[in-house]
């Protein structure tokens, strides 16, 4: 039987950590009390905070995170955002890939567009948006082919 804290203590003996920061990553990302349960009967939202806690046994300066709020409910949703705000003003650095653009906007204060490979945009989110409502109406007016041939 394969719990969360088992699949925790697992990578953590590979990558040589202690057994005391599993059990602080699964405080960090709040699955102390479903710690003992099948990994199998996790709820998404569950599975995804076990993989954040798997991602921060090495307490690492860097997250890469793609697509981290897909298939989340509200609360879910909120509490990686409030997690990667935390993370970012902690001085680390968290990148983010996203198709979810309004979420974008509600967690990242830079943004680069990248389209057919190249960059087409970046900067901070306000210069990113510029004259546009949104991130999305930004993001749809560089990456149109009109667009394209523009910049």
């Amino acid at each position: 039987m394969r719990t969360g804290r088992a699949h925790l203590r697992w990578m953590a003996r590979a990558a040589g950590l202690s057994r005391s920061r599993v059990e602080e990553v699964l405080g960090i990302v709040g699955l102390t009390n479903a710690a003992g349960k099948r990994v199998g009967s996790y709820s998404l939202g569950m599975g995804k905070r076990l993989g954040m806690a798997a991602a921060l046994l090495g307490d690492p300066e860097i997250l890469i995170l793609d697509e981290p709020v897909n298939g989340l409910d509200p609360e879910g949703i909120r509490w990686i955002r409030t997690f990667l705000r935390e993370r970012a003003a902690s001085g680390n650095t968290v990148l983010l890939s996203s198709h979810l653009m309004g979420e974008l906007a509600e967690t990242v204060d830079d943004v680069v567009i990248i389209h057919h490979g190249k960059v087409v945009a970046d900067g901070t989110l306000a210069e990113v948006i510029g004259n546009h409502f949104t991130l999305e109406e930004a993001f749809f007016a560089l990456t149109s082919e009109r667009a394209g041939d523009i910049i």
